[in-house]
């Protein structure tokens, strides 16, 4: 077997951008330790194996990292605001995973947890990398919009992604504030040292669906988060299958239907995450979507549909991409 496609494959990858690249690299080798842990320590926290947390932040950085790296690495000039900002995304990622982790050493709760001084110091910490985060993605995607990328459906694609992307990242800022218990506790000295949640209408740490431990009870605001953060990876993907789907449907070899189809699934994929944004602020699991909710989704299903018909059936010219894919 030949393997030296993969290796020169892998060898370009690691020179996308060297930070995010070595997070990511290191963030695959925490996941397998945390994979680990969940064998061999059969801690509980908040109703979840204590290894769970570090397992899916370290999946979650690492599909973050590796796609910003690859879209730097499409950029035709790597300006000092471009390095800053990955160099800074890379920073406050491998803090806050720090701090994931030497709390779940402790067997505490690393998130909402003010609990001692040293929690609350973790907790502090972790809340200003977010908002450094946020600020260096937005500056990150403002560069990325303002950049054409290959043909105009890949172009179109990374738009969408960083757009959804960052709608993603703001709603976790929704669990940040207190929630009416927690406020009641303050008042009449119950308090419990914690301050914001993940869960709304129901205490964190219930029921909860495998590996994700999103809530069944209750509504979630991890679900609009991290729907959101990787639409990073969904669009990109997303125009690769449109591209190969090109080679053997003649009506998505046109580029400029592949773009139209990209920005129809753009609107019902921030569509969707408007839904399940407001079916968590409403304490409504997922799972169990109220007749509203699904007829707001049907809604929602009825308007991709109609925008792919109307991508599909547009005349679009025949184009010099369009040819060499044609060609080959």
């Amino acid at each position: 077997m030949n393997t030296e496609p993969l290796a020169k494959t892998l060898r370009g990858a690691a020179s996308w951008n060297r930070p995010l690249m070595v997070l990511t690299g290191v963030m695959l080798v925490a996941a397998l330790g945390s994979a680990l842990g969940l064998v061999v320590d059969d801690r509980v926290l908040t109703g979840a194996p204590i290894w769970l947390k570090p397992f899916k932040f370290a999946v979650s950085i690492a599909l973050y990292s590796i796609a910003w790296a690859w879209m730097i690495s499409l950029l035709p000039r790597k300006s000092r605001l471009v390095t800053a900002s990955a160099a800074t995304i890379t920073a406050v990622l491998a803090v806050e995973y720090v701090i994931i982790v030497v709390q779940v050493v402790r067997g505490k709760r690393s998130h909402f947890n003010v609990q001692t001084p040293f929690d609350s110091a973790m907790f502090s910490i972790m809340g200003v990398s977010i908002g450094v985060l946020w600020v260096a993605t937005l500056l990150l995607s403002i560069v990325a919009v303002r950049h054409k990328f290959g043909s105009y459906a890949d172009t179109i694609a990374v738009r969408v992604g960083v757009v959804v992307a960052m709608l993603g990242i703001s709603a976790g800022f929704l669990m940040l504030g207190p929630t009416s218990d927690q406020l009641a506790s303050m008042k009449n000295d119950t308090f419990q040292g914690f301050v914001g949640a993940h869960s709304v209408g129901v205490p964190d740490g219930g029921p909860g669906l495998p590996v994700t431990d999103w809530s069944t009870t209750g509504g979630d605001l991890r679900i609009p988060h991290f729907v959101g953060m990787h639409a990073l990876q969904f669009f990109p993907l997303l125009a690769i299958a449109l591209l190969a789907l090109a080679t053997r449907i003649p009506a998505l070899r046109p580029d400029r239907v592949r773009a139209r189809l990209l920005m129809v699934a753009g609107g019902g994929y921030t569509a969707v995450l408007g839904l399940l944004t407001w079916q968590a602020l409403r304490g409504q699991p997922m799972v169990h979507p109220d007749g509203l909710t699904l007829a707001t989704l049907g809604v929602i299903v009825v308007a991709v549909v109609a925008g792919g018909v109307w991508a599909l059936r547009t005349p679009a010219p025949v184009e010099a991409d369009e040819r060499e894919l044609v060609a080959a």
